[in-house]
């Protein structure tokens, strides 16, 4: 039996909730998924400042999930915040949900272009596809304007989002369209039916290629960056840190 334990780095339950449902609607038999939120961290993640916050609650599930004997993790927040670190903590697998959605598009076209939720984060995205080699490949990046958590509350969003997908495609002439929130992952299937294109949702393809991870055996490797931290002491409120 594969564990897989989805954390949603914002305290949005029922979005964690969402994120849940869409990763075990994908996962094999057998395969057991746990989606959480941290007990501390920003609603919702939406510049810098929400992101670095995320991260100690992040790690704390990390860390709690290596107790529990998780065999691999998805961070799903399309920022991937703490990965790096997440990987010097975790045994098995961590795969962020902007990583495995580009990976996927780029295997089942040559071009894609990313449809994310505020302006304001089309840099971070730009940035990701630059750092895992995919920015030849990225043809925009497209914001819907629509703050992460009114993706569930406003009737309009799943409409916004698909036409803007559908304007992408047209636009940028790209053969994927990559959904840039993990808040979108239940839109995936609309999206392709409108769009007539594969669509990406980074929460399913996360979770698929850590179950394909550790099914090959595939673990973090423990040499150079990835090695577990040196330990130190850590003061104030990340007193509890201390490695």
């Amino acid at each position: 039996m594969t564990h897989i334990k989805i954390i949603n780095p914002n305290t949005a339950l029922a979005m964690t909730a969402s994120i849940g449902r869409c990763a075990r609607a994908v996962a094999a038999r057998g395969t057991v998924v746990t989606a959480v939120s941290p007990s501390m961290g920003p609603e919702s993640i939406e510049s810098h400042y929400d992101e670095a916050l995320a991260v100690p609650g992040l790690l704390t599930e990390i860390a709690a999930g290596e107790r529990e004997g998780v065999d691999g993790y998805v961070i799903a927040c399309f920022g991937d915040p703490g990965l790096d670190a997440a990987r010097e903590l975790a045994t098995g697998p961590v795969v962020g949900i902007a990583e495995a959605a580009m990976h996927a598009a780029t295997l089942v076209g040559r071009s894609f272009s990313v449809v994310t939720t505020l302006s304001r984060t089309a840099g971070r995205a730009w940035d990701l596809a630059h750092r895992y080699g995919f920015a030849a490949a990225c043809r925009g990046v497209h914001a819907c304007d629509i703050p992460v958590l009114d993706l569930d509350r406003d009737p309009a969003a799943r409409k916004t989002v698909t036409e803007l997908c559908v304007d992408a495609v047209e636009r940028d002439r790209c053969d994927v369209v990559v959904l840039g929130c993990a808040g979108m992952a239940d839109f995936a299937a609309e999206v392709a039916d409108e769009t007539g294109v594969p669509v990406i949702d980074g929460v399913t393809a996360a979770t698929k290629l850590v179950e394909s991870l550790v099914a090959l055996g595939l673990r973090t490797s423990k040499r150079g960056e990835y090695a577990t931290p040196p330990p130190k002491r850590y003061s104030g409120l990340l007193s509890d840190f201390t490695y």
